[in-house]
């Protein structure tokens, strides 16, 4: 018998796909088992949402970043209910921390994160630090309008490395970005189809399937990184929270 994987989730918002990704496991859909959830902020809607999802209040845990003097001592604390509830697989679900290196070197190839944009791992993308929320939709849309391309989006999973979305992609749908979409109508249109792919992420680990997807051609062309750095920027400025 094939061992069911463990899964610890760690959330840091509304834990939206989290609990799509506790019901898919509860329902069999996929042969993992939520064993623990870790909020970064102990005042997220995620906390109850994931409960009522179907986790027990035991195996759901605080631990603020804020609250450590370094961020080794924050990784132990990470790596202490991991090692307490015997977590196989760390997933990242709109955790808003650089997550520790001592987490990443322990669970190397076994810690992955959500992402709501199009990534390209070593080349220039719509990823790395501030990079989250509606700030990734409202720089693509800035970007496709600057660059009169016919854009889209994706909704990404890849690997979790020391750097913001650095790691190898090894999920991704393409999602249309149609005429007078906005960045709040975009973010709606994606959110099921970011489940849909985490999900989809995490049957391939329990299936031994899982492969690093590459692009063929740059997402971004070099003409276009100041377009890129820009768009970036103004995300940021009109989205202070994400």
């Amino acid at each position: 018998m094939i061992k069911r994987l463990r899964l610890a989730l760690l959330i840091s918002g509304g834990g939206t796909t989290a609990s799509a990704i506790i019901k898919a496991c509860f329902s069999e859909k996929i042969s993992i088992d939520p064993v623990l959830v870790v909020a970064s902020n102990a005042s997220i809607s995620g906390i109850e949402r994931v409960k009522e999802a179907g986790v027990k209040a035991e195996s759901v845990t605080v631990i603020d970043p804020k609250q450590f003097d370094t961020a080794s001592k924050f990784g132990e604390e990470i790596l202490g209910w991991c090692k307490k509830c015997k977590v196989d697989l760390i997933g990242q679900y709109g955790w808003l921390p650089l997550t520790p290196a001592n987490v990443i070197q322990e669970y190397e190839g076994k810690i992955i994160n959500q992402h709501p944009g199009p990534l390209d791992t070593g080349r220039p993308d719509f990823g790395g630090k501030g990079m989250y929320g509606k700030r990734v939709q409202a720089a693509i849309l800035y970007f496709r309008r600057m660059t009169k391309h016919d854009y889209w989006t994706e909704a990404t999973t890849h690997f979790v490395t020391a750097e913001f979305d650095k790691g190898g992609v090894i999920k991704r749908k393409k999602v249309a970005i149609v005429p007078n979409d906005t960045v709040e109508s975009l973010q709606d249109r994606i959110r099921p189809i970011e489940h849909v792919v985490q999900i989809a992420a995490l049957a391939d680990f329990a299936d031994g399937k899982v492969k690093i997807v590459h692009r063929e051609k740059p997402l971004i062309k070099d003409s276009e990184l100041k377009i890129l750095g820009e768009a970036k920027r103004i995300a940021a400025i009109f989205y202070p929270n994400g």
